[in-house]
């Protein structure tokens, strides 16, 4: 739970617990429509984005293969040169060889914007 639902329901307790007239439909039952509205919304605009996103990096994880120009999440880039289940070897220039972590490649870089700027 939020900490700003968890503040609205603590109050709704202790007024009740103070003798203060409950609600037009009984005081905690009444917040219940709110409080799985505001769950949904959390889902909708924050737990689901992100579960899309790991999901669409692990495909291009899975989908990685020699020839693929990538990014590493520390802004190296390269070129996939060897591939195993757990690693990926760059190469980042000729004769320069780095071996990362497959989960530490962050995106593959589009061709089509190499091939722009190389024409420009």
């Amino acid at each position: 739970m939020t900490y700003a639902l968890k503040i609205v329901m603590c109050n709704a307790l202790y007024a009740q617990a103070q003798g203060a007239p409950a609600g037009p439909a009984g005081g905690l039952l009444s917040m219940a429509p709110m409080v799985i509205a505001m769950i949904a919304i959390m889902y909708f605009l924050m737990i689901r984005p992100q579960q899309k996103r790991d999901r669409e990096h692990r495909e291009m994880l899975a989908a990685l293969g020699k020839g693929d120009e990538v990014v590493t999440t520390g802004g190296i880039c390269g070129t996939v040169v060897g591939l195993s289940d757990d690693h990926v070897v760059l190469r980042l220039d000729e004769g320069v060889k780095v071996r990362f972590l497959r989960s530490s490649i962050h995106a593959k870089v589009k061709a089509e914007a190499g091939d722009a700027s190389k024409a420009a």
